[in-house]
Order: structure tokens, then sequence, then C-alpha cells
């Protein structure tokens, strides 16, 4: 897919900026494209701490709920935490369940099945707990939208608690006896973009405050905090970028023994940890279990203070994972050969039916199809009781508002402009994509993929200080990412195809002005074999790529500059993000 590079213009006086700071002007320019203006959001940016996290008393209901707890702990009342399925939820959780744990609750968890229960509070996951004598029911992650389940419980004679961070609904709050949520009306907390685990956290904090336990215990939740706000992709701006920063310093040393074990399943260090090992490599091990068996799963791992025993329930989310992996991939392919046979490349607007694809998957062959075609995706498959799907966007499109649209297709939907999540009837699988596809207004331009460049720096000017300074930036994630550089016209000297599948082209780049570095690409050689047959001809794409460098071809490239120590002298490299001729 031919990408569209735009360069990021914002203005300020770089120079300036950098000399206040101490820092590179490069830097200070990529501070700027993030949307930063004030000295005292850069310095927060730059130098965070915990000084800057927010205090926890600022949220609404949240002294409200500890004081509950308090009263139900002491009068030896039974609670229920009720979570999630996902990260978020998992962590969540831990958090309470361990807070109530040292503070004397007799309490207990249940995390809803994905496909039998569905997301959060539901009248069947009540009723339980009043046969089980539960007096108290805490959520985390959930709960806000649930007014008719807590009317229920209420009716039962339990206690309601909620802990949330999803949007609140219209309409009247639900009737519970205390509700923590930054997004609820009148909270005077100043940051909304928490995730539930950092929710947990706070009412933590609390509630260790008032039974008298030390704060520095409650620090000790910040790592799974952390770990759920990269996990549930919140946006790393404000808080969160200084609450994952915490985190991941703390995840280094961690003495968790169920997460020292799935790191070291995954043949990592706890050192090495950071948002991409979170998201892209510990964190969908830990989803899995959600996914295809029970969350309770990661639960028990997180829990367990038996290395052997954590060892084995590592070895067994790693394994769910790599078995989600494959099934993945066996619906990626089903769906773009049904792509290709059907023509539903063409639709601006793709929707397709894979009935034998495990629900709790969907989201993600969406998502996989969506960065293949960049173009909103509907992916239906086939439940229990009827059609079930999820769907993944791109920035032009919002798409919640477009469902809304043919809601009268829906039996049920939600979600935001990015995802969502819905159920139909079979026979309206079609209709859905002859609907979405006659009422949309995407244009060819709205399908193109931009890529948006921090500066175009000639690679000559990139030194060692310059990358250390780099890292002031991090971590990356949503909300902050990873700054991207450009050069042009950078000669390809040598390159070479390595790995099991060919997916890592390494490269020695000169530039212009006679810079030479090396660079690493994680990708396709076919895409690089494609723009360079586009700007020359076949013979010289097919030399290039096959190491015969005869024919000075160069491209234009976006870039990262890293330090590479695999040698013993440590050297500059480049991690090409991207390439057009």
């Amino acid at each position: 897919m031919p990408e569209h590079w735009v360069i990021a213009a914002k203005k300020a006086d770089f120079n300036e900026i950098a000399e206040h700071f101490g820092i590179d002007p490069v830097v200070a320019r990529i501070m700027v494209n993030r949307g930063m203006t004030d000295p005292a959001e850069m310095e927060t940016y730059l130098h965070g701490s915990e000084e800057d996290l927010n205090d926890p008393h600022l949220l609404k209901g949240v002294e409200d709920a500890a004081r509950i707890l308090g009263e139900k702990i002491r009068q030896g009342r039974q609670i229920r935490i009720i979570g999630d399925y996902d990260i978020d939820g998992i962590m969540a959780t831990y958090i309470l369940l361990k807070a109530l744990q040292r503070v004397g609750a007799k309490a207990d968890t249940v995390i809803p099945d994905r496909i039998r229960d569905g997301y959060g509070l539901n009248e069947h996951l009540v009723t339980q707990a009043a046969a089980d004598g539960i007096d108290t029911i805490l959520t985390c992650d959930n709960g806000i939208s649930a007014a008719s389940q807590i009317r229920l419980a209420k009716e039962q004679g339990m206690t309601v608690i909620v802990t949330d961070h999803h949007e609140v609904p219209s309409g009247p709050l639900p009737p519970a006896d205390a509700i923590v949520n930054p997004k609820q009306p009148d909270c005077p907390y100043p940051f909304k973009g928490l995730c539930g685990a950092a929710v947990a956290l706070k009412l933590a904090q609390v509630l260790y405050e008032q039974e008298g336990v030390p704060a520095e215990e409650a620090d000790d939740f910040l790592a799974y905090a952390g770990f759920a706000t990269v996990g549930d992709v919140m946006d790393l701006i404000g808080e969160n970028r200084v609450l994952v920063k915490l985190a991941l310093a703390r995840l280094h040393r961690t003495s968790n023994k169920g997460l020292r074990a799935l790191i070291l399943q995954k043949n990592l260090k706890p050192e090495e940890i950071t948002c991409y090992h979170i998201g892209f490599v510990l964190g969908p091990c830990l989803n899995a279990s959600g996914r295809l068996e029970t969350a309770q799963l990661s639960l028990k791992l997180l829990l367990c203070e038996d290395p052997v025993q954590a060892a084995v329930l590592a070895q067994e989310v790693v394994e769910l994972n790599e078995s989600r992996k494959q099934m993945t991939e066996l619906a990626v392919r089903e769906a773009v050969q049904i792509i290709e046979r059907e023509g539903y490349d063409r639709d601006r607007v793709m929707v397709l039916f894979l009935p034998d694809c495990h629900e709790s998957l969907a989201g993600i062959v969406a998502g996989r199809l969506r960065e293949t075609y960049y173009r909103p995706v509907f992916v239906v498959t086939r439940g229990e009781d009827g059609c079930k799907g999820s769907a993944r966007s791109i920035a032009a499109y919002s798409m919640y508002e477009e469902m809304c649209r043919v809601s009268d297709l829906f039996t049920q939907f939600g979600g935001h402009p990015m995802a969502a999540g819905f159920s139909l009837q079979e026979e309206d699988i079609d209709r859905l994509r002859i609907r979405l596809n006659e009422l949309t207004t995407l244009t060819e331009d709205d399908l193109q993929p931009k890529v948006v460049i921090d500066v175009p720096m000639p690679i000559g000017y990139i030194r060692p200080d310059l990358i250390r300074q780099l890292k002031l930036l991090e971590p990356f994630g949503k909300g902050n990412e990873k700054p991207v550089f450009a050069d042009r016209d950078l000669e390809i000297l040598s390159l070479r195809v390595l790995g099991k599948e060919g997916r890592v082209i390494r490269m020695r780049l000169r530039s212009p002005s006679g810079t030479t570095l090396d660079a690493v690409y994680f990708g396709d050689v076919e895409n690089l074999r494609l723009s360079l047959e586009q700007k020359y001809d076949i013979l010289t794409a097919d030399d290039t790529v096959r190491g015969r460098c005869t024919h000075h071809a160069a491209l234009h490239f976006t870039y990262y500059p890293e330090i590479d120590s695999y040698y013993d002298e440590p050297r500059i490299q480049l991690k090409i993000t991207g390439f057009r001729g």
C-alpha cells in the first residue's frame, strides 16, 4: 500500500526551547509536534516523576468506596471482585484482590467468560453472587453501563461499588453505593484517560491510607497499572506517560513470580522490558487465556507464589497465545482468499463473513486486514445465538457514527471511532456490506495511509548523544508514537536478506553528502523490490534485493536512529520504517 508522506509543520523557536531544557533542537521540535507549548508540560514530559501523579482523593466517589470497604472488612462481610477478561481487567482484579487481602478483607474474584457471559456484570453473575452469600460486589474495568444488573443486585440486598474508566452512558448513573470513574459528571480528577487498573490503583492507595498501611506498599501496584495502560492501548500522554515510565522501572526488578516466569518463557530478561514487549509479547499471552479459555488462568499466574507452578502456568498461557496466533493466521489467510475471489478489495468498507473464525479473534483479524488494505473492516463470525463481529477503522472513518446510520441491521452494537463490536442476523450480512458502501463518503485519498515525518533529518546529523536524548521521549505508544525521521536519496551500497522467513533486511546506506550507516528493515523484501522497480526497472530491483548493488540505486527512507550494541564497539544503526522512490 503506497504511503503519503507529510512533514509536521508546527512552528516554534526550537533553539530557544532546546537551550532552556539543555536538549537538542531536534528533541524540542518533536515535543512541539506532540502539541506541547507550555514549559511546565514539557518539563513533566521530559522528567516526570511520582510527584507528578495526581492525588487519588480527587477521584469522585473514591473516599466513599474506601469507607464502605472498610466497614465491610470490619463486619467480616464477603466481597466479590468482578473484573474483565482482557489485560486491563485482569490487572485491575489483581490489584484490588491483593489490596483487599492486605487489609484483612474476605474477598474472592470472578472474571466473566468472554463467550458465555460477555463483557462486564450480567444478571447471571449477580444471581450467582447472591447464591454464594456475597455481601458486596466490587467491579473493576466495568460496571458503569450495568444499571439494570446493579439494580438487581440491590434488590437482592447486596452493596455494589463500581470502579471503571469507560464512557458514562447518557441518563442517570447506575444505582451503585459508590462509583469511581474519572469520566463521571462533576468528577474533579484532572486526568480523564486512566485505564481500569489505574483507577483500581487509586482506590487501593486511598484504602491503604484509611486502614493505616504504609503508602509505599500501594506503590507496588504501579507496575500492574502501567502494564495495563499499555496493554489496553491507552494514550501515553499526561499522567499515563508518567505512570508507564514508573511501571517499567518497577517491572525491570519485579519480584512477581508469575510475571518473571512469563518473561523467562519469552526468552527475555526483566530489565529488558519495554512498552513493545508489554503490547506485543507479554500482553497477548495474558489476553490469550481470556480469548480461548478463561482469564482466571492469567490471574492465577500473577497470584502464583511457587516458582515451579508459575513456570507451568506461564508455559500454558504462552502455548495458548501460540494457538491464538495460528488460528488468527488461518483466519486471515481465509479472509484474503475471500477478498480476492469476491473482489471485496474494490469496496471502500470491507464486510467479511468468516463463520468458522473464533469470535474472540474477529477484532484481531479485522485489525490485520485493516493494516493490509487500509480501509475499515468488519469481520463477522457465526456464534451460538446468531452472528457476532468486530470492526476496526481508519482515521477518516468514524466507525461508531457510521454504524449508527445502519443501526436497524444490528441486534446490538457499540464502540468508538476506531473500533466496535456488534451482533446481527446472518441474512443481514450482505445487506450491511451494501449499505455501508452506499453511504460512505470515503475518498481515494482517505484510503491512502499517511505517514507524518517529525524531522526531515540528514543521516549525517545523527550523533550518539542525540540518540541518548531521544530516550527522554520514551515510553512510546499510542498518543506518544515513536518519532519518524526521513532522509532523501540514500544509496543502497549492500543488502542481505536474513531470518528464517526472510523478513530481516540488512543494508549499508550512503547519503549524498557521503555519510554511510548500517540499516535494518523488518518486513517483506518484496515491498522494497517494488519500490526499486517503480523508480528504476525490474533488473535493477532484482539485482539489488539479491545483493548485487552495482546500479547505485537510491530511495528516500523514513527511519529511527538506534545504537547497535551487537558489535564490540557499539555503532549507529538506522531502523528503517518506510521507503519510496
